[in-house]
């Protein structure tokens, strides 16, 4: 990263956000995010390269500790992944209240939630989580003894992980819409 690059997640990006038509790109902050953003960002880059580095390195010598290293590996990402979405749809729930947050805003981060950078490179980790993911569990589909199955199969959950991430940093650094009374259709009724 250059010396005048701002950190992923770490500013408000407001002039790479893609803002849905009629809306105003959002203030220009930089404390918007603050460093809990690029924290976020940063977590998931370095799950996703732990994962990929176990993962491959389980699937190429495919040995018995090589494997465990990679399955447990895979079951902390799962379970963080897990939190993550369950504290992130908490935190939208209650943002939903007073804007409008949509599923796909949330956890695939479209409609100008998030800056383009944070974007791109969490939707990255997420594809890349997929792929190893997959591949590894088919590359070697039999445990070493020829029966069906293997611990690598675990790494097809990983991807949890980046849903969850993607949904904390936007329930909480995500840019919505506001709510007018007049378009809340439920107004009134509790």
């Amino acid at each position: 990263m250059s010396a005048g690059a701002a950190p992923l997640g770490g500013d408000d990006g407001a002039a790479d956000r893609d803002p849905e038509p009629g809306r105003p790109p959002g203030p220009s902050d930089p404390t918007e995010t603050g460093a809990s953003g690029a924290a976020v960002v940063r977590a998931d880059l370095i799950g996703t390269g732990v994962f990929v580095v176990t993962s491959v390195l389980a699937a190429t010598v495919f040995t018995s500790s090589a494997r465990s290293v990679a399955a447990a590996v895979a079951i902390v990402l799962f379970l963080v992944g897990i939190a993550a979405f369950l504290w992130a749809f908490a935190n939208a729930v209650r943002r939903s209240r007073a804007e409008h947050v949509a599923v796909t805003q949330l956890y695939l981060l479209t409609g100008g939630v998030a800056p383009r950078r944070v974007r791109t490179v969490m939707l990255a980790t997420l594809a890349t989580q997929c792929v190893v993911g997959l591949a590894t569990a088919l590359a070697r589909p039999n445990a070493p003894d020829g029966s069906p199955g293997n611990s690598l199969a675990l790494g097809v959950l990983v991807p949890v992980f980046g849903f969850g991430l993607n949904g904390l940093w936007a329930a909480f650094h995500g840019e919505y819409r506001g709510r007018s009374p007049s378009t809340d259709k439920n107004e009134g009724h509790g």
